[in-house]
């Protein structure tokens, strides 16, 4: 393998207003992106350093800065850093790079063939009953939306928004936010307003209620997944997961994980936290057989880097080369 340098550099996005979950809101997208170059050829990849694991900024590029550049590869690189945003800005940046040196698409190397479109959910981020269910209407041409809920209120916010929308295909996201209290009661409102999918209603790691009762809607775990070491735990409590590069440390293990998945069960949801095209490029080989994707991260932003996904509506085309692999 080459010597490479590696570089890092930190960038803020605006979001186009705010985006809130049951956590917090923010108004920007800030994302770190690495670059790897043999002197000829560089690649890139970018993640989001997330808060609820204790990332930031500047943790996320000391990581990277630790990773010695000499006889790096995909394999060697799971070896010298852990799953999270750092792994998985390098990762994707090594397939980017890849992919250029052999002059074959990302998706050739990874066997998944040529990528086509997918169609992406569509996120209306937390906020008052009626507020989401004005935003839910203005999107309702959309063919899937995404509902951020909050715990406390959830019922209602479900209803209004099924009002508002009668025929719009709905997922939601609960963000660790239900209590024990809480979970029958959300799960059944969710089976009246005719949800698909509850993303991750209990904290990871007090999740054992799943197990004990009736899924009325299928349920999906987020924050309880990382990696192929946590599928074990996670059966008989969900019935999909939600794979997403910087929880994952990158394309290799997602692709790992997607198969691993399957293997045992479960349906696959391919997510993304809030950033750019360049975030989003390397899941779109995982969403061409997810059972839902949820790339709108560059949907929500006041202005993507240049050149971006194309999206038309909710169908999202496959990258070009000139951004990603």
């Amino acid at each position: 393998m080459p010597s490479f340098t590696i570089e890092t550099s930190a960038e803020s996005w605006p979001i186009a207003g705010s985006f809130a979950i049951a956590r917090g809101s923010k108004r920007e997208a800030v994302v770190v992106v690495a670059r790897l170059s043999d002197g000829r050829i560089a690649g890139r990849g970018e993640c989001v350093p997330y808060a609820r694991y204790g990332e930031t900024i500047e943790s996320v590029r000391d990581a990277i800065a630790t990773v010695a550049p000499d006889g790096l590869d995909r394999q060697s690189l799971a070896r010298r850093l852990p799953a999270g945003a750092a792994r998985n800005a390098l990762d994707c940046a090594l397939w980017d790079y890849e992919a250029k040196r052999s002059g074959r698409s990302a998706a050739s190397l990874a066997g998944v063939g040529p990528l086509g479109p997918v169609t992406t959910a569509y996120t209306i981020s937390l906020d008052a009953a009626e507020a989401m269910a004005a935003k839910a209407r203005s999107a309702s041409h959309l063919p899937l939306l995404k509902l951020k809920l909050g715990g406390e209120g959830d019922g209602e916010r479900l209803r209004r928004v099924r009002a508002a929308c009668p025929s719009t295909r709905l997922i939601a996201d609960a963000n660790e936010s239900w209590t024990d209290a809480l979970l029958g009661p959300l799960l059944a409102a969710a089976a009246e307003t005719g949800i698909e999918l509850v993303e991750q209603p209990l904290p990871a790691g007090a999740d054992a209620e799943l197990a004990s009762i009736r899924r009325v809607v299928p349920v999906c775990a987020d924050e309880s997944l990382h990696t192929v070491a946590d599928l074990e735990a996670l059966r008989g409590r969900y019935d999909a997961v939600n794979i997403k590069l910087d929880k994952a440390g990158g394309l290799t293990e997602g692709l790992a994980l997607a198969a691993a998945a399957r293997a045992h069960g479960f349906k696959l949801m391919v997510g993304s936290m809030v950033a750019t095209s360049l975030s989003m490029a390397p899941a779109t080989l995982l969403a061409q057989s997810a059972d839902w994707v949820d790339l709108d991260g560059p949907l929500l932003l006041a202005r993507d880097r240049e050149p971006c996904l194309s999206y038309e509506g909710a169908r999202l085309n496959p990258p070009s080369p000139a951004l990603w692999g």
